[in-house]
């Protein structure tokens, strides 16, 4: 099971990868800036409890932390050591977040963080091989129990051979939504899935993006299906242990 948190909205566009944020799609359709970060009134969800004082969410969810923000935006700075506490407290729920901003994460981190908090995944965003030669060796130095390298919104050929091993718990691809879409190929999803493979990292293949190259051919995918169409390339890999 799975719930989402969104502890603060808004961000601002600091690469290629932002250019067709879905968050600035949406917010867009009720004239909303979304430059603006905001605390949300769902900031204090992971510890609410109902009348009879069970937690709001019970044990053993996967809890999808600030995906209509960057849990590493500036803006947020002032309210991070309260979230960062939820999480502390909640260690029955497992958090994880994504970012574009991994060079901000290590001096971020609470005072006891140590080598990680064990139910905390971090996910480093990668678009293309500039972001990846830039964050990824950053994303190594910090200490993290579980992280996973996102190449989505995948824009190009990505070589991530540097950076696979046993510290990276899995490499995630997709495509680019929305209708402004710019085009992921599979071969280049393949060439990823070839990488993990080589090194024994697990791969998913999570969506195709509005438009999808294959062998050549352009198709437009709506998005109801585009998650569905990568899976039903049955190309995710999972190392046999």
């Amino acid at each position: 099971m799975s719930v989402s948190w969104n502890p603060w909205h808004g961000c601002r566009k600091i690469s290629e990868g932002c250019r067709h944020c879905y968050v600035y799609r949406q917010d867009a359709l009720h004239e909303r800036d979304s430059r603006e970060v905001v605390r949300t009134a769902a900031f204090g969800l992971p510890v609410r409890r109902s009348r009879a004082g069970r937690f709001r969410i019970p044990p053993g969810e996967r809890v999808y932390t600030c995906f209509t923000s960057d849990f590493l935006v500036e803006e947020a700075d002032g309210w991070r050591a309260e979230a960062w506490e939820m999480m502390r407290l909640r260690r029955d729920l497992e958090f994880f977040f994504i970012t574009k901003r991994i060079g901000r994460l290590r001096e971020q981190l609470p005072p006891d963080w140590g080598d990680g908090y064990e139910n905390v995944t971090v996910g480093c965003t990668v678009e293309n091989q500039t972001a990846a030669d830039l964050r990824l060796p950053l994303f190594l130095e910090t200490p993290l129990r579980h992280r996973v390298i996102v190449c989505a919104p995948l824009l190009e050929r990505i070589d991530l051979t540097p950076w696979l091993g046993p510290a990276v718990g899995e490499v995630s691809a997709g495509g680019e939504s929305g209708n402004d879409a710019r085009p992921c190929d599979f071969a280049w999803v393949l060439a990823l899935r070839g990488q993990c493979a080589a090194a024994g990292v697990p791969f998913t293949f999570h969506q195709t993006g509005a438009r999808f190259v294959k062998e050549g051919r352009l198709y437009r995918i709506r998005r109801e299906h585009q998650h569905a169409q990568a899976r039903k390339a049955g190309i995710d890999y999972r190392p046999e242990r």
